[in-house]
């Protein structure tokens, strides 16, 4: 009986996942259609998704920075309330969290949109009677797709080095917490030199997607 009511759930959760990502998919299909009505196009809302993405990149970048800076201080640790200290290392830790995240629903956003506007582009040349407009879209087409592919990639070797700094963060978070003392600020000090080289990858990698959010932004505008 456990079997099957483990086999129940487990086909509920699956119906749950493939029903909320259609109803996802209808609701950005509805909004795209509404924003079109008003004059707003999948391009200008890649556009604005990009700006989106590229700016929660630089908060991303800032916010980790402090978390490191926090736990260089925690690392000075020369006496004092060390609940106080704990408190402020798992605040950036949040915080932390909570950027990676925003970067990551960004990101999501941009990859919707961007495979509505080219399934609309290619659909759309296929409505050319000149051939030689054709052409020129269909080059406009794949140049676009080809700095776009540059950019989720960027954008993805940042987001995926964000996962080992955060799990380290949080390690780091929790031992403090379960050993209030000052041995435990000792022990922490290897694991610091480690999320610190992390965290500078992790910020050059941000910069890398940062850039090559600028230069896609660039190409989508208007000359």
């Amino acid at each position: 009986m456990s079997s099957f009511k483990a086999k129940i759930n487990d086909f509920n959760k699956s119906y749950l996942a493939i029903f909320s990502l259609v109803l996802l998919v209808g609701c950005q299909s509805a909004y795209y259609s509404a924003m079109e009505k008003v004059g707003v196009h999948k391009r200008d809302i890649m556009l604005d998704r990009v700006e989106s993405a590229q700016t929660a990149q630089e908060e991303a970048q800032q916010q980790f920075k402090s978390a490191l800076d926090q736990l260089a201080q925690l690392i000075d640790y020369d006496g004092g309330d060390l609940m106080a200290q704990y408190e402020l290392v798992n605040d950036q830790y949040e915080a932390s969290k909570a950027s990676a995240e925003e970067v990551t629903a960004r990101v999501a956003a941009i990859e919707n949109v961007a495979d509505a506007l080219f399934d609309e582009w290619n659909e759309e040349i296929q409505q050319y009677s000149s051939n030689k407009l054709k052409q020129q879209s269909q080059q406009k087409l794949r140049t676009t797709q080809r700095n776009y592919q540059s950019l989720i990639k960027s954008m993805h070797r940042a987001k995926d080095r964000m996962a080992p700094v955060l799990s380290a963060l949080k390690d780091n978070s929790l031992y403090l917490k379960h050993n209030l003392n000052a041995q435990a600020i000792g022990a922490l000090q290897g694991e610091y030199k480690t999320i610190k080289r992390d965290v500078e990858s992790l910020v050059a990698e941000m910069s890398k997607a940062i850039a090559q959010s600028q230069k896609f932004i660039d190409l989508l505008q208007p000359e």
